[in-house]
Order: structure tokens, then C-alpha cells, then sequence
């Protein structure tokens, strides 16, 4: 590992470029005096990172940035759920409905079955600035209302707390603009940018139990990511 990040702080720096072609095995083991077993265990770490790739027979390259294999932080937006001392959670409405079509078919029933919808805002210092609304399967034999008011309000759904009977989802970031209703509750105007975070939960049979949308103004949420080594230099 410290041969590893010794290489990657280098290439950070540029000693190494993109393209470029670091020392050979046997150089490598000579300037660091380490083991040839040391040096491929090492290069290795480097290739799973994707920081370099080898070829047979030529030797080991440095990978320029990939820019379609961004990873994009979701700190910020996990932010916002973290400070119980400034942060809560209001509902809105709670309710029984029939599943118009485009919610059958996010959570695979017959339309007009029951749902649940649930729509709450996440308020930070008095200020309205996540909009959530979501609609969940309906099962009179599960407390999934008490389940959801309880663990998706709303911090456990990103750090992983709580009991939930949530397997794994999915999350969409699209780009919106607020609707009359989502300007009202945001303290907004209609038609302002915003950011449209929509999810799909499924349980433990691989269900999806639950489908909705957290809504953001644009100028509240910023997306980072990270290319190249992420290395300090």
C-alpha cells in the first residue's frame, strides 16, 4: 500500500503523465527496494483503482481521466438530513389512493390497486428546502407507514440506519423546473431550476415497494466529482 499511494501521489503531481509509462519492475524494485512480489502487488492496487493499466509485454501506463466513469458525490444532498438540531421533517398528507398508471407500473401492480401516498417537506432552520413525495405498495399486514414516517424521515435512507425492510434502490438525477405546488412549498417561484431525485426501493423478494421524488431548488444542491487519482499532492 505505501508503494501504491507513493505511485499515485507521483502521478498526482505529474512525475507521470497520462499516457506515460512508469518504471519497469525491476526499476521499480531497485529504487524502492522492495520485492518483485511487492511491486505487482502494488501495481495491482493501482489497476483496480484505475490509475494505470498494463500491457503484456510493453509495461505499465498511466490511464488518462475518464470522464464517463465520474463518480458523483451525493454529500451535499446528504447533508441536508444531517443536523437533527436544525433539521425536521413535516408531513404533509398520508393517505390511501388507487395506483394511477404510471405508479402501477413503477411498482408493478394493477392500476387502481391501493397505494399509499406520503408527501413531507425536510425543513433546515425554518426553511422549506426538500419537497419528497412518494407512493408505497399497500399491505395491511406490514406497518410500512410507520416503517417509512420512521426511517425514510429521511437520514437512515442514506447512511444506512435504522431497521428497514428496504434491500437496495435506485436513484435517477434529473433536471426540472419547480411546478406551481413545488414553488409554493419551496418558498420558490414556478418554472425556477431545480433538481429532480427520483427513486425506486425494492425489498428482500426483489419487489419494488416503494417509488418517488425528492425535489430541490438548483440553487440549494451542488454535485461534485472526483477524476484522476483523487490524490493530495
Amino acid at each position: 500500500m505505501q508503494l501504491a499511494n507513493l505511485l499515485a501521489r507521483q502521478i498526482a503531481k505529474g512525475v507521470f503523465f497520462p499516457g506515460g509509462r512508469l518504471p519497469s519492475e525491476s526499476e521499480l524494485c531497485i529504487l524502492y527496494h522492495v520485492s518483485p512480489m511487492t511491486v505487482r502487488r502494488s501495481i495491482k492496487i493501482l489497476v483496480d483503482k484505475r490509475i494505470v493499466s498494463t500491457i503484456q509485454g510493453s509495461g505499465t501506463y498511466v490511464r488518462a481521466p475518464n470522464l464517463g466513469g465520474a463518480t458523483f458525490n451525493m454529500e451535499e444532498f446528504h447533508s441536508m438530513f444531517k443536523d437533527k438540531e436544525t433539521t425536521k421533517v413535516k408531513i404533509l398528507e398520508a393517505l390511501i389512493i388507487g395506483a394511477d398508471e404510471t405508479t402501477a407500473n413503477k411498482l408493478a401492480i394493477g392500476q387502481g390497486e391501493r397505494v399509499i401516498l406520503i408527501r413531507r417537506i425536510l425543513i433546515r432552520n425554518g426553511d422549506s428546502i426538500i419537497y419528497h413525495r412518494e407512493y408505497l405498495r399497500y399491505d395491511p399486514t406490514r406497518p410500512i407507514v410507520e416503517d417509512e414516517l420512521e426511517v425514510t424521515s429521511l437520514d437512515g435512507l442514506f447512511v444506512g440506519t435504522g431497521e428497514t425492510r428496504l434491500k437496495n434502490g435506485s436513484l435517477a438525477i434529473k433536471a426540472a423546473v419547480l411546478t406551481s405546488e413545488e414553488a409554493e412549498i419551496l418558498n420558490a417561484v414556478p418554472n425556477q431550476p431545480a433538481f429532480r431525485l427520483e427513486h425506486v426501493f425494492f425489498d428482500f423478494g426483489n419487489k419494488p415497494v416503494s417509488w418517488g421524488w425528492f425535489v430541490c431548488r438548483g440553487d440549494r444542491l451542488v454535485f461534485n466529482a472526483t477524476m484522476g487519482t483523487g490524490v493530495e499532492t
